[in-house]
């Protein structure tokens, strides 16, 4: 029996349907596995000289020795982190202290993270000069416009490969050449492509990656540093993490991010991919007045295999979104380190959506744990809800007073949630 079968799609739903992987993934049971003994039996610290401490370390650097093989790298050249957002951070930091003699110019794009975008505009406080190359339609950098950013005194281009919000997976070598001929050093955010696409980490001299996307833990990432790259700890204390980051590792997420990384087996992304393809074919088939926005869905290598991200005129995301978790599907309109915010996505803006439209946004990405009879039930639910709410949209007739309608359904729908 096909999911939610026995109900209506806007009744409470007996099961849920997770589509919503691009914020976060359901732990692996192969990884809470890996991850148990370190807990209650392998406990040591792994700085300890004592046989614990010894089995402890020993756990770290085969930790760390499956991440670097995942991405081609050497182990001494990664870095354990608490996460994305910590390894984007003491990239971009760390690397622009170390080389702010030389140098004050940072380019990044206009649909970074928050952790880059935040990060980079905080920069300026200490002096440094950021600034931001455009984007087109798809949510490609446009490389002629990056080069004429690039100046001398560029120190530090920061690009995020495969997009959180459109899934669109940036040229990483033609950036690299860009920065590279230039002086400056190029840090990637691969949070959601590592795993996904391929990764040449001969392009790169900083990356950053997270478990929590791919089906491990939260609470761990880390951050790639090309030997022989200049950085400056941001932290201080004890020699842990190569002096790079110092504290007591942990050592039971380090074990259940390589094990996480261990289980991304290629074979996972062809069947994603076919799921994502049925979603987003039904939807555009099936629903006028639908776009896919970022790059085309046909080339896996310039779109990330998992993401869907649609918008639906005449109708409002959150509404949307209610409507769809009413019937168990969980989805996003956006990025969840940002969907609080009513403000328009800038990464929608920056592809060029008209912030009218924009709120009528949904990113469903999927995982490894998805199926094509969830696929099946999803479209038919986005489908039967967008009809609804196009049936008493204030939207088709205008967008007077756009911001507070957007306000009111946002309400109403928390109202309903009680």
């Amino acid at each position: 029996m096909q999911v939610g079968a026995a109900m209506g799609f806007f009744g409470k739903a007996k099961k849920q349907v997770y589509l919503d992987n691009g914020a976060t993934t359901r732990v692996d049971p192969e990884v809470v596995n890996a991850m148990l003994p370190y807990f209650t039996e392998k406990y040591g610290n792994a700085s300890s000289l004592h046989s614990l401490g010894r089995e402890a370390r020993g756990a770290m650097e085969a930790s760390r020795e499956a991440v670097a093989r995942r991405i081609g790298a050497e182990p001494k050249e990664i870095i354990f982190t608490s996460g994305g957002t910590e390894s984007d951070n003491l990239a971009i930091q760390g690397a622009a202290m170390a080389l702010k003699h030389r140098g004050k110019r940072i380019v990044t794009s206009t649909i970074e993270h928050p952790a880059v975008n935040n990060t980079v505009i905080t920069m300026r406080e200490s002096g440094f000069d950021p600034q931001k190359a455009p984007v087109g339609a798809e949510g490609f950098v446009m490389l002629d416009r990056l080069q004429d950013l690039v100046t001398k005194g560029t120190i530090l281009v920061t690009v995020i490969h495969g997009n959180n919000e459109i899934g669109t997976v940036q040229d990483m070598k033609a950036i690299s050449d860009i920065a590279h001929d230039r002086g400056a050093l190029l840090h990637m955010d691969c949070v959601q492509s590592f795993g996904k696409v391929p990764i040449n980490p001969e392009h790169l001299d900083l990356m950053s990656i997270s478990a929590h996307k791919i089906h491990g833990p939260k609470g761990i990432g880390a951050l790639y540093i090309k030997e022989g790259t200049p950085m400056k700890s941001m932290l201080f204390g004890g020699p842990h993490e190569f002096g790079r980051r110092p504290g007591t590792e942990n050592v039971p997420l380090a074990a259940g991010f390589a094990k996480a990384a261990e289980l991304m087996a290629g074979e996972d992304l062809p069947k994603i991919k076919g799921m994502r393809d049925r979603l987003v074919g039904r939807l555009l088939d099936e629903i006028p007045d639908s776009r896919l926005n970022g790059a085309p869905i046909a080339d896996p290598n310039k779109r990330l295999v998992n993401n869907a991200n649609m918008t639906f005129n005449y109708v409002e995301g959150e509404a949307l979104l209610y409507k769809l978790d009413d019937a168990g599907i969980l989805v996003s309109t956006g990025s969840a380190c940002s969907s609080n915010s009513l403000k328009p996505s800038h990464v929608l803006s920056a592809i060029g959506l008209d912030h009218k439209i924009i709120h009528g946004t949904l990113r469903m990405t999927l995982g490894r744990f998805s199926a094509m009879d969830e696929v099946e039930y999803a479209a038919d639910s986005v489908k039967a809800a967008v009809e609804e709410l196009r049936r008493i949209s204030p939207f088709r007739e205008g967008f007077g007073e756009y911001e507070k309608t957007v306000r009111n359904l946002r309400h109403k729908g928390r109202e309903g949630d009680r």
